[in-house]
């Protein structure tokens, strides 16, 4: 029997959770707190327990989102091919036991360019910039031979645009995740890649 610490937590995620879908399904504006609360099976009162606010409950959702785009920075490997190649693993094995990833990146896109974000919390959406942080690797490992020609920060861009893309796509039709259909690793290596490696 869980202790009621335990109880507390597992309701407070399962409100996260249920949020994290509804945010993603139908926009900030459009998802009320009485929405969450009914999807989570509890009464608006008891959630404002746990959150103050729908603003609150959004903002620590992009928090989190914020907090696990570090993970790239965190990762060592001893090249920049590998560095991208074990990122995408680490990224697909993960998000397909955990689902509620794809949505967390609809949710960061969303909350960078959708209308009526509060300021506060499209500031912490905007500090995540993978593209920047790739270029950077990029150019690197042009210079040693890992990457195309061509200028990094565009490189970087169409690689994080097509991940953005097929966890989107994810996010929207879960099916294909359930019919196993993922793409290789190697296909969105090969937008960055130098075939000549």
């Amino acid at each position: 029997m869980p202790t009621r610490e335990e109880q507390k937590e597992q309701r407070r995620q399962l409100i996260l959770d249920k949020a994290l879908e509804l945010f993603v399904k139908k926009g900030y504006a459009d998802t009320k707190i009485g929405d969450i609360a009914k999807a989570a099976h509890m009464s608006t009162g008891l959630m404002f327990h746990y959150f103050d606010s729908k603003e609150q409950l959004y903002e620590v959702l992009v928090q989190m989102g914020a907090e696990g785009t570090t993970l790239p920075q965190k990762l060592t490997y001893d090249d920049p091919l590998a560095f991208f190649e074990g990122f995408l693993n680490i990224l697909f094995s993960y998000a397909k036991e955990n689902p509620w990833v794809f949505h967390m990146f609809v949710l960061m896109a969303q909350a960078r360019r959708s209308e009526g974000i509060p300021a506060q919390i499209r500031e912490i959406a905007m500090r995540v910039d993978q593209v920047e942080q790739s270029a950077k690797i990029i150019e690197a490992g042009q210079k040693q031979g890992y990457f195309r020609g061509g200028d990094p920060y565009a490189l970087s861009f169409t690689f994080w645009s097509s991940v953005q893309g097929i966890m989107e796509q994810l996010a929207v039709s879960p099916v294909l995740l359930e019919q196993g259909i993922l793409p290789e690793t190697a296909w969105l290596i090969d937008i960055i890649r130098n075939k000549d490696r």
